[in-house]
């Protein structure tokens, strides 16, 4: 059944080769300064390497916008985003599996009854606007400063060409292994909590875990469509917009490349708070939007002469129909696979105002506590029925009502021995390893508990507002543990 069901994370990784791939050699083919084969072959040997050596990172860091905790509810997110792209690369254009994966997410929520947080939606709509003219601001700078070192020093044109070649294949490579890395998490990160893959030696050399085997056949499933599907798009990236120099090809690499790194970078973030200066959100944006934003830049350049407007307004289309229809998709599969087909699609969250819940609010704000009062001890079904009823009881800032949200979520988990044995020791700490092996066996009712303990138990555990990128990474930990370690109320001891 597993296997079944990871078939449409296949078929997403697929999806996203035979569009993607046109984002990192696109310009170079569509310039005819690489051939595809050989483009073909070079993204999907890194994307590959990408995915197994590198991509625990980007799969840890779960997005706010909604927790998929059904194995039949991943499959039919995975496809729906999938069917998404696999349409819109049908027709040439170049999407972002990040916005099918979104849309997809949406529909989920929606179905489930699970709150959206729409302050991280609006976060990453906002990039969808911002990254591709960043992008073509970048690519017209490069630009200029690449024909002033040409102009500047003359350079021949075979040693010119050379160059080019050699950058654009750099540049191709160092995009692939960035590919896998960050867009394994969008085709296989559904599936890593439930995967039933067990940790393999290779003759005590190295060992692949659980999760780097889902990103190894997720890996193949992206290679394969790059190899199977891909060469449409790049044509379209390379010449459907505008027709660009092998040089402008190289622009638009770096550009793109450049871009992903400002939305990408803790450390930078982290620089540019610490000396007053605002900072770009650290959330997904889409590499296709970055390179038809540096292609559309080299365009403006030349005064919008050659930019084929008609084909550029029916990408944009794409990139706003995208997330919709992945939306639309999934929702109405989602109850088809439930009522017709009898699969369990999600996994209900109730919410309850515990005592302990009560009293935790009531530490942080007793006003807040005391309108509450009414619906203590009342057990409602979905996040939406609950949130609802609280704002039925009087007016609560953000802050508050974060709080009395993340209070009253029941979130059953126990600390098992098995799970603990099959942790990543690479990516949890020696410190937070030996905390979560005190708690063992112990059963907990709200998440929040849970943190709790583990804060008590050791300093690795502890958030702290002077290191932003320390904080970040303990809470995907955290929400990683939460998945690994829930159990149903039923199966209490």
């Amino acid at each position: 059944m597993f296997l079944f069901f990871l078939s449409s994370g296949l078929f997403l990784g697929w999806s996203l080769g035979a569009n993607d791939a046109a984002n990192i050699f696109g310009t170079a083919v569509g310039s005819r300064m690489i051939r595809f084969k050989t483009a073909a072959l070079l993204t999907s040997l890194f994307v590959i390497l990408g995915a197994v050596i590198s991509g625990s990172g980007a799969t840890h860091t779960l997005g706010a916008l909604g927790e998929i905790n059904a194995l039949a509810g991943a499959f039919m997110v995975a496809l729906s985003a999938a069917l998404t792209v696999y349409l819109m690369t049908t027709v040439g254009y170049p999407v972002s599996t990040s916005q099918a994966i979104v849309g997809a997410i949406l529909g989920w929520n929606f179905f489930s009854g699970s709150l959206t947080d729409y302050h991280s939606l609006i976060k990453i709509v906002s990039t969808w606007v911002v990254c591709p003219i960043l992008a073509a601001l970048f690519a017209i700078l490069l630009y200029k400063i690449v024909g002033w070192i040409i102009f500047r020093f003359k350079l021949h044109m075979l040693i010119l060409d050379a160059a080019t070649r050699y950058g654009l294949v750099l540049a191709g490579i160092l995009g692939a292994y960035a590919l896998g890395a960050n867009n394994i998490a969008n085709v296989m990160g559904v599936f890593v909590s439930v995967s039933p893959f067990t940790e393999i030696s290779v003759f005590d050399l190295f060992t692949f875990s659980a999760a780097q085997q889902l990103f190894f056949l997720g890996g193949l499933a992206i290679a394969l469509g790059v190899f199977t599907y891909s060469k449409r798009v790049m044509m379209t990236v390379g010449k459907g917009i505008f027709r660009l120099s092998p040089e402008a090809a190289f622009v638009v690499v770096i550009a793109h490349a450049l871009v992903l790194f400002l939305f990408a970078s803790q450390r930078l973030a982290d620089f540019l708070t610490s000396h007053g200066l605002p900072a770009l959100p650290l959330v997904p944006v889409s590499s296709s939007q970055a390179i038809v934003g540096a292609v559309v830049g080299i365009g403006l350049l030349k005064k919008g002469r050659g930019i084929r407007w008609r084909r550029l307004g029916g990408i944009s289309t794409g990139w706003v129909s995208t997330p919709v229809i992945a939306c639309a998709v999934c929702y109405v599969s989602l109850f088809f696979l439930q009522n017709v087909f009898e699969q369990q699609t999600f996994k209900p969250v109730p919410y309850m105002l515990t005592s302990a819940a009560m009293e935790r609010i009531n530490t942080a704000s007793p006003s807040a506590q005391k309108a509450l009062t009414p619906l203590a001890g009342q057990r409602f079904a979905t996040a939406v029925k609950f949130r609802s009823a609280v704002l039925q009881q009087g007016d609560f800032s953000q802050k508050e009502l974060d709080l009395i949200l993340e209070s009253a979520e029941l979130f059953f988990l126990q600390v098992k021995k098995e799970v603990i044995a099959g942790l990543d020791r690479e990516w949890f700490s020696t410190e937070q390893i030996k905390a979560i092996k005190e708690l063992e066996g112990k059963v907990f009712k709200h998440k929040w508990r849970f943190n709790q303990a583990l804060a008590g138990l050791s300093p690795d555990w502890r958030p702290t507002e002077d290191d932003p990128g320390l904080t970040s990474e303990i809470q995907n930990k955290l929400t990683y543990l939460h998945s690994r370690f829930r159990i149903e109320k039923a199966k209490q001891p």
